[in-house]
């Protein structure tokens, strides 16, 4: 009688007993590797290359044309001892409060008012945020017009109300609030819907607690919306510090039409010339590409130090 084959059955999986796979090599994972390396191969051409160049030539003298000189520190040393660089930084920063502090305010009032409408929402939003996306170019050339000396808007308001014409665009008070006032304008629908995006995060439950306890809007807000709108403002605060203290387009193309000088040069006295104008000034205008360089990282470290500023202020308050 012929005998059946035994066949041997797999061991028992004991209860609680984790399954061991078998490990997979790296190479086994190329397809994926492939589908996310576009990103970090554009990041490396056009972010992380250029950024060590930048540094590496940052202790060069180069023309962009002719051969490089090692300078060493020189660069540096000469930057520090820059009065024109110092100027551009306080006109820069001058700029950036005169616009980012009025913004934010506006940002954020017409962020409730938004949170707080009934209908066309959404025909709101896409008018705030109009304003962001348009051309700077078109932006700065009527800004332009409305702070004209002899035919602007802001001097026939002035004139509507018995006050005498200002030059805005050929003094340097007059300059600031200029490009201050563009900035604000392109910067306040942006931040809002921001805002209203944090809004919309905030627990009705404690608005009706409020109402029931009997506080205000003014309460409401400095008691509620505020403080639980704090990561937003910090987002928001540190995006604005970001972008304002590298303004360049707003009065490269405010100015360019309003001096005699040297497009770059921020128009008379220099007032607009702000960090990223001198910037370009020395390195396409002076064709001085090593000291460019330097002045470069003279303003990453700049807008470094006030984002740490403002997040420490934040953070600060948000602890008491």
């Amino acid at each position: 009688m012929a005998t059946m084959p035994v066949v041997e059955q797999p061991p028992a999986v004991v209860a609680g007993t984790p399954v061991v796979h078998p490990k997979k090599s790296i190479l086994s994972y190329w397809r994926l590797y492939a589908a996310i390396s576009p990103f970090y191969l554009l990041f490396l051409a056009f972010g992380l290359i250029p950024v060590g160049f930048s540094l590496y030539l940052s202790f060069h003298r180069w023309d962009g044309l002719g051969s490089m000189e090692w300078a060493g520190l020189s660069q540096y040393r000469y930057l520090l001892a820059d009065s024109d660089f110092w100027s551009s930084i306080g006109n820069t920063v001058i700029i950036w409060a005169l616009a980012t502090f009025p913004m934010i305010a506006l940002a954020m009032v017409t962020a409730v008012m938004l949170n707080s409408a009934v209908r066309f929402k959404n025909v709101y939003r896409f008018a705030y945020f109009l304003p962001n996306v348009t051309s700077i170019v078109a932006v700065a050339i009527i800004f332009g017009s409305i702070f004209s000396t002899n035919f602007g808007l802001m001097n026939a308001l002035s004139q509507a109300v018995g006050l005498d014409q200002v030059a805005w665009l050929n003094t340097p008070w007059g300059i600031k609030v200029a490009i201050a006032t563009l900035m604000t304008w392109q910067w306040t629908g942006y931040n809002a819907i921001i805002f209203l995006a944090g809004l919309q995060t905030v627990p009705g439950e404690l608005y009706e607690a409020a109402r029931m306890d009997g506080a205000g809007p003014v309460q409401t807000f400095f008691r509620i919306t505020l403080p639980m709108l704090r990561p937003t403002l910090l987002f928001v605060l540190i995006v604005s510090t970001v972008t304002g203290l590298q303004s360049f387009a707003e009065p490269q193309v405010l100015l360019q039409t309003t001096a005699n000088e040297s497009t770059f040069s921020g128009g008379p006295d220099h007032a607009g010339r702000t960090m990223v104008l001198y910037f370009f000034q020395q390195t396409f205008d002076n064709n001085d590409f090593g000291y460019g360089a330097a002045v470069a990282w003279g303003i990453f470290l700049v807008v470094i130090i006030f984002s740490i500023i403002n997040w420490r202020l934040v953070q600060r308050r948000d602890e008491e």
